[in-house]
């Protein structure tokens, strides 16, 4: 079956409209000949006359009677469709958005993305996702609107991303520890026991890399697989948690923090996106949100 000429609803709408095919063409901009032969292919497609003249003018069949509601309807579906995107109103904004982020970020975001998101937009919800791998599925299939993270080599090369911050690895021991006092030097640090954060079950991080370009290796006495439950036992043990510094400032609270006494690289945590919603009012708003709730 051959697909029809969705053109000929337009046409067949002024046609219906305007009883006329002079008074058609001169709506649509077309010559009075280009309008009869749409006509003739209307007359063809529907296997109906559906205008037939009576005097000086035409009139419209049974059959066009009956389909005149319901085509002028799907031609105001189509310019509506077509139309550019309304404003958008987010006091009037319902909707859910769902944000994978690595373990720390609602700790320390979250409560000012959802206090700025609530003021401007009080019917939009927000879901938080635990991010588990690097996979770039649930951006690509819809699953996710937005996320946040270090862009690996994982990341899909479709993906569109925007910086947030610059990071890096500090140690933290609960208050009162030894190392909270007098200066952490290579050797104090590799001598102490250690929390080995790892969502993949590895046994060393990029961490372990610096300190072994150093010629030191530090004894991993626990693994976690995430920066929380890392501080949760330092917090009540003399162990150390090497985490990054910003993504975890609420829950360092009350801890003694210090920079690491040999050299590791910074890294970029970025919100990533699927291109797809690039265009999406509602999403640049959401985009902003994560933005300022950051600084």
């Amino acid at each position: 079956m051959a697909t029809p000429d969705l053109n000929l609803l337009i046409t067949l709408d002024a046609l219906l409209d305007e009883g006329s095919v002079a008074r058609a063409a001169r709506r649509l901009r077309l010559s009075p000949s280009a309008m009869s032969r749409a006509l003739a292919r209307l007359r063809a497609t529907t296997g109906d006359p559906l205008l037939v003249r009576a005097g000086r003018g035409l009139v419209p069949t049974p059959r066009a009677l009956a389909l005149r509601a319901h085509v002028h309807e799907l031609v105001q579906d189509v310019e509506a469709v077509l139309r550019p995107a309304e404003a958008l109103d987010l006091t009037r904004l319902d909707r859910v958005f769902t944000l994978r982020a690595s373990d720390g970020f609602v700790e320390n975001f979250g409560a000012r993305l959802l206090a700025r998101m609530g003021d401007e937009a009080p019917g939009v919800r927000l879901r938080f996702m635990q991010k588990t791998d690097k996979s770039s599925a649930p951006l690509r299939e819809g699953e996710v609107d937005l996320e946040t993270g270090v862009v690996g080599d994982a990341a899909s090369p479709e993906l569109r991303t925007r910086a947030l911050f610059q990071d890096r690895f500090i140690g933290v021991v609960r208050a009162g520890h030894p190392l909270g006092g007098g200066k952490i030097t290579l050797a104090r640090y590799a001598k102490a026991q250690h929390i080995l954060m790892s969502r993949r079950n590895q046994d060393k991080g990029p961490v372990d890399d610096a300190l072994a370009a150093t010629g030191r290796q530090r004894h991993i006495a626990t693994l976690v697989g995430g920066f929380s439950a890392a501080l949760a036992l330092a917090r009540e043990t003399d162990l150390i948690a090497t985490v990054p510094e910003r993504h975890t400032g609420t829950l360092r609270a009350g801890m003694h923090s210090f920079a690491l006494p040999f050299p590791v690289p910074t890294f970029t945590v970025s919100m990533l996106w699927h291109p797809r919603m690039d265009g999406d009012a509602a999403h640049r708003w959401l985009r902003g949100c994560v933005l300022d709730a950051i600084q």
